[in-house]
């Protein structure tokens, strides 16, 4: 089973239960209809940062409040901010999908979930690539909404990246991101490298991690 296949499964919630033959057929046709309809965009910027506290940051205009997130960024020198997205055309079909098969639309939002983790986790690698000439590590993402970091420092990020005219990415008032499939982060860079997973801390078997989220 290929590691989105995995992906898809966990957001599925089979935890340590095998998955059935149908129910992977199914997955593996929900990624084929996905890699058609997936208009994959992604866009980042290197800022400066200053941690003024153990919880609170300052990047341009964004003053954050987040003891999670300063753990995170501890050493820290910049932070790249970083949106990307699926596009509408995988909206379209998960939406198509849920008028007439309730079961397969469910795989689809699974699937997509780990379609977009893939996707980050491919742009993190080659940003990594691109610091890494300037000697700094990358530290796994950290979107708004983790932990104490507020959702609403979303809106100052996105505009930030000015996502809607880079990407097609845009934001309701109740902070619901459009396309749905879609998301923005912080991805803290320093000089101390700290072999974190690209996929992030969920991945990651080292518990007492000062940095984990």
């Amino acid at each position: 089973m290929e590691r989105r296949e995995k992906e898809a499964v966990r957001y599925l919630g089979f935890g340590k239960n095998a998955v059935d033959d149908r129910t992977l057929a199914l997955i593996r046709e929900s990624f084929e209809d996905l890699d058609r309809e997936a208009g994959k965009k992604s866009v980042h910027r290197v800022f400066d940062m200053e941690q003024t506290a153990e919880d609170r940051i300052v990047i341009g205009p964004m003053d954050i409040k987040s003891r999670s997130l300063g753990r995170n960024l501890k050493g820290c020198e910049k932070v790249v901010l970083f949106g990307a997205t699926l596009g509408t055309g995988v909206d379209r079909l998960i939406t198509r999908t849920s008028l007439t098969n309730m079961a397969k639309a469910a795989v689809l939002q699974a699937c997509a979930a780990a379609l977009l983790e893939e996707y980050c986790d491919d742009c993190q690698e080659k940003i990594g690539e691109e610091m890494g000439k300037e000697g700094m590590y990358l530290r796994p993402r950290f979107s708004p909404g983790y932990g104490d970091f507020n959702i609403s420092h979303q809106e100052t990020l996105m505009r930030m990246l000015d996502c809607a005219k880079t990407i097609g990415l845009t934001m309701t008032d109740s902070f619901m991101m459009t396309p749905t499939k879609s998301v923005t982060a912080l991805i803290g860079a320093g000089k101390l490298r700290m072999n974190c997973p690209v996929s992030g801390c969920e991945t990651c078997g080292k518990k007492d991690c000062s940095f984990r989220r």
